[in-house]
């Protein structure tokens, strides 16, 4: 029986690999193990470990670790207590095989524990683009420290390899956000305003903003930007969701917390939604608003447009649903305008998502299960040339 451990540290990723992790859990091949860090421990960010265990599924391991890095220097703390925390968990757990997604730092030191610990890393969605954070580079990162490779597109499968990885070990496997779009039985208007106690009304907006951690304009002047071209467009209720505990992140909840009490009839706002409320919210919207992945990978598939502000998500593929603005003031009010007209609106309806493809779920299965595992730590550099 193969151990597989997945390692988690925000409500965004587990919404992603809840279903995987289901998947494996009803095989009788499979002994999955779940490991739950970072905002997951966090009352500030709202418990969601809870979202694991309402799933139906068991933490056997929690490593907490400093959730509130507003600078640097907690960043970097809180990765240093992150990998001790994880060299305990894989001394107890001893898994087979580790599966992670992302960019995250504390993903960066969870890698690196596994890679001393010598265990295989499958990780999901290497090769992807984001020059605005410093995401991008820890993503690249940990695409070194993995021995399975499942990638979002086919274009990410060439970065990858051209990363010096092995072919045979790299697989398109389309978005995993996107097929639990597709395979999500989604909440009626009426459940979700029972169950977010407040009105959903035609006209509104989902925003999530997260730090641009490599953006050298301010991150409390973009915040104030954006919520100011909000204001303009008092006509719409907003919906907020609290930014990762990246670096500065502290600065913009307090901004949006701030924002939301002085207009308590037009803006809600929530650590996390989850996933089946954040998707069922979704299809209400007339946009998402912000610098979130999310908005670029998966909403297209929610068929509403997407604004995206600012450089963070700078090099990731888009639908032609996407629209990218600037940070100014004028540059959000004006990518508003735009997303909000009939002509963005109709052509979100029909947009193609370059992410989807229909059996992502299976792949991703298949290969963390059934590829061998013998002598794959050791890795040859493959060379293009």
């Amino acid at each position: 029986m193969r151990k597989i451990c997945i390692a988690t540290g925000t409500r965004a990723d587990w919404g992603l690999l809840s279903g995987i992790a289901k998947a494996l859990n009803a095989r009788n091949d499979v002994k999955l193990q779940i490991v739950a860090t970072n905002m997951h421990l966090s009352e500030r960010y709202g418990f969601t470990f809870r979202e694991i265990e309402h799933d139906g599924l068991h933490i056997d391991y929690r490593v907490p670790m400093p959730a509130d890095t507003d600078t640097p220097h907690d960043t970097v703390a809180a990765m240093s207590v992150c990998m001790r925390g994880f060299a305990d968990a894989f001394e107890a757990l001893r898994p087979d095989l580790l599966l992670i997604l992302g960019d995250r730092y504390e993903m960066l030191a969870v890698a690196s524990a596994a890679m001393i610990f010598r265990i295989p890393i499958a990780h999901i969605a290497g090769g992807t683009i984001s020059e605005g954070a410093y995401d991008d580079s820890i993503r690249h990162s940990i695409t070194k420290m993995s021995h399975l490779h499942l990638t979002e597109t086919e274009e990410c499968r060439r970065r990858v390899i051209q990363l010096g990885e092995a072919p045979e070990r790299v697989f398109n496997t389309g978005a995993i956000g996107i097929y639990n779009i597709l395979h999500t039985h989604f909440l009626s208007r009426e459940e979700l305003e029972t169950e977010l106690a407040t009105p959903i009304p035609e006209k509104s907006l989902f925003v999530t903003f997260h730090p641009a951690t490599l953006d050298v304009v301010p991150q409390n002047e973009q915040c104030a930007n954006l919520l100011a071209a909000l204001e303009s467009r008092s006509d719409y209720k907003v919906f907020f969701s609290y930014p990762n505990n990246d670096t500065a992140g502290r600065i913009i909840i307090d901004m949006i917390e701030d924002y939301v009490r002085q207009n308590p009839e037009r803006a809600y706002v929530r650590p996390s939604y989850g996933q089946l409320r954040y998707f069922s919210l979704m299809r209400f919207m007339k946009a998402a608003v912000g610098n979130s992945s999310s908005g670029i990978v998966e909403v297209p598939s929610l068929h509403i447009p997407t604004l995206n502000i600012g450089i963070r998500q700078n090099g990731r593929r888009r639908a032609a649903s996407v629209v990218d603005c600037g940070v100014t003031l004028d540059e959000i009010s004006r990518g508003l305008h735009r997303v909000l007209g009939a002509d963005m609106q109709q052509l979100a309806r029909t947009v193609q998502n370059p992410y989807e493809q229909p059996d992502t779920l299976q792949r991703i299965v298949d290969v963390v299960c059934n590829t061998p595992l013998e002598g794959i730590t050791v890795k040859r550099f493959h060379d293009l040339f």
